[in-house]
């Protein structure tokens, strides 16, 4: 054999392993850093019981409660729920939920439903024993009785949570180079000048632009549909990322800010198998009314439109 095929195959041989070395590397990496922001929920007393009508209480076809959220076989490609909460965590404080936004993944139709729960929404706060603000469960009780509480409200499970801390969030939207809104006033925020109309915003920007509500004529309204614009953004730029260095990237950026119960092994089967089938992200909105109670504002959603919401979930998820 020629000494110039011997030294190909040689430096082809080394290239490989040198590749196969670093792609195992950048494996572990990812592996490590998902796995430190995995974080179980917390077990709960108070069990979420959901009827076969959709409502909460009375006799029930099952019991759930965060212990045990239902198991989602996603090698077999089924559908499930997911709570994103933004956290406005500060030292010494536990923080509220500052956004509640539920998602439901159906890749059987191509599509991820979408819509916030008005963090002012008066609900039972579950385990608590009041009846409150629903952002205010996060303080209460954190995660678990977050979920506990939502899954109440609904009357429909969440399989999966994902906690961001809003400063958190502001770095995956720049690693993910940003996000395009179309703003339908103007108005200036925590001293950003958003103009009306197209806008490129960068991560500083887009949380601004998330979080103003009193000078938006829709108010709390107005404000979580501008979170979910946002929201929809960076779920379909998020989706359209291959390559795992960004991936290992993304994650090393977050890693402090971002918690989940969503296994390694979950997201690797989000990436392989649902990733691709995701085309579509439609939004709702539940509505209701302002009221003062006891000198308090809240948001009050009424039986039926609870109802309502619950048959929207169930009919997306079949």
């Amino acid at each position: 054999m020629k000494k110039w095929v011997v030294s190909t195959i040689a430096v082809v041989s080394v290239l490989v392993v040198g590749v196969a070395g670093y792609g195992l590397y950048i494996y572990n990496s990812v592996k490590a850093t998902a796995n430190e922001i995995y974080e179980k929920r917390e077990p709960s007393v108070v069990p979420v019981t959901v009827s076969s009508d959709g409502k909460t209480g009375g006799q029930a076809d099952t019991t759930k409660s965060a212990e045990n959220p239902p198991a989602v076989h996603l090698n077999e490609r089924e559908p499930f729920t997911v709570l994103v909460m933004g956290v406005d965590q500060r030292e010494d404080d536990p923080g509220r939920s500052d956004s509640m936004i539920l998602l439901t993944v159906n890749p059987a139709k191509q599509s991820i439903l979408m819509f916030n729960i008005p963090r002012d929404t008066r609900t039972e706060i579950v385990g608590h024993g009041t009846t409150d603000k629903i952002n205010h469960a996060y303080a209460f009780g954190g995660v678990n009785m977050s979920v506990a509480t939502v899954e109440h409200f609904l009357g429909y499970p969440v399989n999966y949570y994902i906690k961001v801390n809003m400063e958190g969030f502001a770095k995956i939207i720049d690693l993910l180079g940003g996000v395009e809104v179309n703003n339908p006033f103007a108005f200036q925020y925590e001293g950003y000048d958003f103009k009306q109309g197209d806008l490129k915003l960068d991560g500083s920007e887009a949380l601004a632009f998330s979080r103003m509500r009193y000078d938006d004529p829709r108010g709390d309204l107005g404000r979580n549909a501008r979170q979910r614009e946002i929201l929809e953004q960076v779920i379909n730029n998020a989706l359209k990322i291959s390559n795992v260095v960004k991936i290992e990237s993304l994650l090393n950026q977050v890693g402090d800010s971002v918690r989940t119960d969503i296994s390694f092994d979950n997201m690797k089967t989000f990436v392989t198998d649902y990733r691709t089938d995701l085309k579509t992200i439609e939004q709702v909105e539940i509505k209701g009314q302002g009221k003062k109670i006891n000198g308090i504002w809240y948001y009050m959603v009424s039986e039926e439109e609870r109802q309502r919401i619950h048959n929207v979930i169930k009919e997306h998820l079949q």
